[in-house]
C-alpha cells in the first residue's frame, strides 16, 4: 500500500531541463527525509539530492550542484527534481525514495523506493 511513484523522466537534448516528480501514498512525506538518487548501467546507485525533513537541510552531490533543485510540497505529498542544464552523463534511471528523518544522503538509510523513471539526455 505504501507508494512512491515518480514521474516527468523521458528523453531531453543537453543544456535542457525536466522536472520530475515523486508523488506518496499510504504515508505522509513531511515525516521523512526525501532523497532522489540515480542508477546507470553498470554503475552503482548514487544519491542525488536529498533533503532532510527535521531541519530542512539539503545535500547536492558535486556533479548537479547548481543545475539541480530538490524542493517538497507537503500538502500535495508531493517532492521534486528540477533538473536544469542537463548533460549526457546525468542519463541514468532516478528513483525517489523515502528514509527515517535523519538520513543522509546514501541509498541504505532509504526504506521506501519508487520504481524509477528514465531520463535520457542525447542529441
Amino acid at each position: 500500500q505504501l507508494q512512491l511513484v515518480e514521474s516527468g523522466g523521458g528523453l531531453v537534448q543537453p543544456g535542457g531541463s525536466l522536472r520530475l516528480s515523486c508523488a506518496a501514498s499510504g504515508f505522509t512525506l513531511d515525516y521523512y527525509a526525501i532523497g532522489w538518487f540515480r542508477q546507470a548501467p553498470g554503475k552503482e546507485r548514487e544519491g542525488v539530492s536529498c533533503i532532510s525533513s527535521s531541519d530542512g537541510s539539503t545535500y547536492y552531490a558535486d556533479s548537479v550542484k547548481g543545475r539541480f533543485t530538490i524542493s517538497r510540497d507537503n500538502a500535495k505529498n508531493t517532492v521534486y527534481l528540477q533538473m536544469n542544464s542537463l548533460k549526457p552523463e546525468d542519463t541514468a534511471v532516478y528513483y525517489c525514495a523515502a528514509g527515517a528523518v535523519q538520513a543522509m544522503c546514501a541509498p541504505y538509510e532509504y526504506d521506501y523506493w519508487g520504481q524509477g523513471t528514465q531520463v535520457t539526455v542525447s542529441s
